[in-house]
């Protein structure tokens, strides 16, 4: 099988590992990959967001299967390009992405489908979104409508803060287009997980769920980011709340879609707050985290590619898959500046094949490049870490001695990843 794999982060480093190791592979490529997605695919220089002309690559590479990472290109209609070129594509359509892409559209749908989230509204006004905050009160959340990179969404625990935030958004343009709208919610108090499940747009099967950690230091400090480490099995989502998820709030919104007419083909992220009243949506994201896929895929025991290739052409899923009984963590490793201005450039050390990195340590590169013999920092987020160990404990060690490895000028890293599940365990 000839596969395409569209984007250029860790989370399409971490697919394009998983997909290499299928036997039904018989060429990898990667548009526009990276220096690590190149140790496994053939990279091409085209962007993920020109839609024409990965269309056009596909069809002259006579790819069979096209697997969609990002989430722009999945709002900018990729899939539904590919799909009318008679090309299969995993990757869920423009409409569907709109989850992901408008967060007034999904809050919108939960609450016509009494799918459980924060009491919410929509403002394109700063006066009328500044008055709500003083109804609903703080501590709130501020969220950009589209799509900014993880960064959108700000957490106001005083009246100051929240006007700031209406003040970014609405009046100075912080996020461009993405902020032209926000959705005030109500802060949900509890613990957040990531949950994904993958539909074919009839039937479903739903994959381990992670915990992310969003802010940029130790102990849930400082501003918002893409996500700065993950680890799975989450002690905290058991059998039965996982069955919760998927009764109460995956099924419901899949089903929603389809009466929608955009019916979900692809995989869904479900971002959810473990309540004292139940999980409840956090957000909807119309791909797999980052990086959470790059602390999943590694458990998976079983070829990722024939579960691709379902999705794509409809010939229904397994009713569940298989997955190692270890613990996984990975560990982000970001350059100076990040979340604000990223500083690019900085040599990369310790990944070379003499640098003496643990066994069964992956390092995803997520904002590398090549500057002629050397690996340098081209993002935010550069590499990720990710090591499986028997327990939290031992997949947190080895994937910390990894960390301790590399070096780059200025380069920040959490040291509290998986502290959670070690506290429950």
């Amino acid at each position: 099988m000839r596969v395409l794999l569209v984007g250029g982060g860790g989370r399409e480093h971490a697919l394009a590992w998983k997909i290499a190791q299928s036997p039904r592979l018989t060429h990898l490529m990667a548009a526009p990959g990276n220096p690590g997605i190149a140790r496994h695919a053939e990279c091409v220089p085209v962007k993920d967001t020109a839609v024409d002309e990965m269309v056009a690559l596909a069809g002259r590479e006579r790819i069979d299967l096209v697997v969609v990472g990002p989430e722009v290109p999945l709002s900018l209609g990729l899939s539904d390009r590919l799909r009318e070129a008679g090309i299969g594509v995993f990757g869920c359509s423009r409409a569907a992405a709109r989850l992901e892409s408008s967060k007034a559209f999904s809050k919108s749908l939960m609450a016509r489908y009494g799918i459980p989230t924060a009491r919410f509204e929509t403002f394109e006004d700063a006066s009328a979104a500044r008055r709500y905050c003083r109804e609903l009160g703080v501590p709130l959340v501020v969220k950009a409508d589209g799509l900014a990179a993880g960064k959108g969404a700000m957490i106001c625990r005083t009246l100051e803060e929240a006007d700031h935030a209406v003040r970014r958004c609405l009046e100075e343009g912080a996020f461009g287009a993405a902020g032209r709208i926000v959705v005030i919610e109500e802060f949900m108090e509890g613990e957040e997980a990531s949950c994904f499940v993958i539909s074919d747009g009839t039937s479903v099967v739903s994959l381990q769920p992670a915990q992310d950690h969003k802010t940029i230091f130790d102990d849930d400090r400082g501003p918002m980011t893409g996500g700065m480490g993950a680890y799975s099995p989450v002690p905290a989502v058991d059998e039965a709340l996982g069955q919760r998820v998927m009764r109460e709030i995956a099924a419901p919104v899949l089903a929603a879609m389809a009466r929608e007419g955009a019916p979900y083909v692809g995989v869904l992220f479900v971002q959810i707050m473990i309540t004292k009243d139940g999980p409840r949506v956090v957000e909807f994201n119309c791909r797999f985290g980052d990086p959470e896929c790059q602390t999943i895929l590694p458990l998976l025991d079983e070829d990722i590619l024939p579960i691709f290739e379902a999705v794509a052409h409809g010939r229904g899923l397994p009713a569940s898959l298989r997955w190692r009984p270890a613990s996984s963590i990975c560990v982000v490793l970001a350059s100076h500046g990040y979340p604000g201005t990223a500083r690019s450039g900085d040599e990369i050390s310790g990944l070379d094949p003499g640098g003496g990195l643990p066994g069964g340590v992956n390092v995803f590169h997520a904002g590398t490049a090549k500057r002629e013999a050397c690996l340098v920092t081209a993002g935010g987020r550069v590499l990720g870490v990710q090591a499986l160990g028997a327990d939290i404990r031992s997949a947190i060690a080895a994937a910390y001695a990894g960390v301790d490895r590399i070096r780059f000028e200025g380069m920040q890293v959490r040291r509290d990843i998986g502290r959670r599940a070690v506290d429950r365990s």
